[in-house]
């Protein structure tokens, strides 16, 4: 950010903000990674906001581990057409929160494989969100080429777990997949979400997010927000009081992974 005109002596503050689309809480549309995909400004109110679920993984995945629906559908009930948000616990290594840890944030957090894309494709998902840097599997990412240590204790946690080595788990035709194999059916997602996320924790809820209307946009900085009733947002807010806080008055309600 730097001020191109000043209150003195130009007779008003002005400023140019450069930033990525992709920074903060932020929603990945179409073209990120399909080019004949629709951009931001063309996702409709109707897509954005509806019927949805929260659900609590945090319990079952840890450090570069792999998701599936089954721990999706053990926690929540996902209906065909729904707005899912996945709390994995990692956006306590955000960097608001006393536990920040930027690499454990972007380069450790747990991810999907082809299965639970498929999955989500078969219940007509609308969107996805997460509560870390992804919604791949960041050593399905170019991270694995940028982190080389990290990518070797990935490898190793994948021998020893799964009987495979990461670069078969996640071979090349596997790259990116909850981009390139999801952006082509119009099943986007929103990553780097927290704010309050742990008082809805594997629930149902009317869910939105809201972007800027970006003509050509690719992606876009944006809220996420749930909708409820005024007697639960009264409850939810007197349980928010008790709890510990980020340094924006988040609540911190969950441990997260170890």
């Amino acid at each position: 950010m730097k001020y191109f005109k000043r209150l003195a002596p130009n007779g008003a503050n002005g400023q140019v903000l450069t930033h990525s689309n992709h920074v903060g809480t932020h929603l990945d549309g179409e073209i990120h990674f399909f080019t004949p995909g629709k951009d931001i400004a063309s996702l409709t109110m109707d897509f954005l906001v509806g019927p949805g679920a929260v659900v609590d993984i945090s319990d079952a995945a840890g450090d570069y581990d792999v998701y599936s629906s089954k721990m999706i559908e053990e926690r929540v009930d996902v209906r065909e057409g729904d707005r899912l948000i996945i709390h994995t616990g990692y956006h306590k290594y955000g960097w608001d929160h006393p536990t920040a840890d930027e690499v454990r944030y972007m380069v450790k957090h747990p991810g999907p494989d082809r299965e639970f894309a498929e999955w989500a494709k078969k219940r007509k998902v609308k969107w996805i969100g997460v509560d870390c840097g992804s919604a791949d599997h960041p050593m399905n990412t170019i991270i694995r080429d940028w982190m080389p240590r990290q990518a070797r204790e990935a490898d190793a946690h994948f021998q020893k777990k799964f009987g495979k080595k990461l670069g078969e788990y996640f071979s090349d035709d596997k790259y990116q997949l909850m981009h390139t194999e999801m952006f082509p059916y119009g099943i986007i997602h929103a990553e780097c979400i927290g704010g309050d996320i742990d008082l809805l924790l594997n629930k149902r809820t009317t869910i939105g997010f809201f972007p800027w209307r970006f003509v050509d946009g690719e992606a876009s900085i944006g809220r996420c927000v749930a909708v409820v009733e005024d007697p639960e947002f009264d409850q939810l807010m007197k349980r928010k009081a008790s709890m510990p806080k980020t340094r924006f008055g988040d609540s911190i309600g969950c441990k997260g992974p170890a």
